[in-house]
């Protein structure tokens, strides 16, 4: 069964930096893709950043320029390195991994910027 942990979440003041880790384990296969999401009370879940298996990745908008998704040096890992955090990146922050035309989700780190 995969099983996706993710780390990093915490308390940082507008301006500051954080960088989330996840782990995809209980799998032989690679994922054609990760990702990280937030969601916010009272809003759907959001796409942040996601790369692909070949390297290409994409950002929200309202992130580009401040984040940085990248693979983490074992396999099934990434990371987002987060830069000039602002208030309204306050969320929890999930890892997505699809692997073998199937997503699976970690259970979500909480970020809070706030001074």
């Amino acid at each position: 069964q995969v099983r996706l942990v993710e780390s990093g979440g915490g308390l940082v003041q507008p301006g500051g930096s954080l960088r989330l880790s996840c782990a995809a384990s209980g799998t032989v296969f690679s994922a054609t893709a990760m990702g990280w999401y937030r969601q916010s009370p009272g809003k759907e879940r959001e796409l942040v950043a996601r790369i692909t298996d070949g390297g290409s990745t994409a950002y929200r908008y309202s992130v580009k320029g401040r984040f940085t998704i990248s693979y983490g040096n074992a396999k099934n890992t990434v990371n987002l390195q987060m830069n000039s955090l602002k208030p309204e990146d306050t969320a929890v922050y999930y890892c997505n991994a699809n692997i073998q035309n199937s997503d699976h989700w970690g259970q979500g780190t909480q970020v809070t910027v706030s001074s």
